[in-house]
């Protein structure tokens, strides 16, 4: 179960990204588990926390796709190996320990007196927000 969990946001949050976009997307949500504490301390958790990622907010539009994907979806299973990988610590993390990431549509306001240290796709990858 965790691991579909963890495989539904990557595929909620980066479906359209590159192969290195949605390894990203698993790499903050691992980096996350590692810190633990508020997070979470489980993928499960990590992943599930309330407005984290947004995908699993119960206004957004990805909520029912992320919840009815088919296990067949060639984007889905490479979402699930994604997340396999990611749970095994076998992927290379090119976001430097990143803990929070946002489409360069955007500008949150805890991006403010952070720097950025990885860029793919559409996101946007700090490593220095507490």
């Amino acid at each position: 179960m965790t691991t579909l969990i963890f495989a539904r946001t990557i595929y909620g949050e980066a479906r359209g990204e590159s192969l290195v976009g949605k390894v990203a997307v698993g790499c903050v949500i691992m980096n996350r588990v590692k810190k633990g504490g508020w997070w979470g301390d489980t993928i499960e958790d990590v992943c599930l926390k309330k407005f984290q990622f947004s995908c699993w907010n119960s206004d957004d539009p990805n909520l029912e796709k992320i919840k009815s994907v088919s296990e067949l979806d060639p984007v889905f299973v490479e979402c699930c190996t994604i997340a396999a990988l990611a749970a095994d610590e076998l992927l290379v993390d090119r976001t430097y320990n990143a803990t929070h990431y946002h489409t360069k549509g955007i500008r949150p306001g805890w991006v403010s007196g952070h720097e950025s240290v990885y860029e793919t796709g559409a996101h946007i990858f700090y490593n220095d927000v507490k």
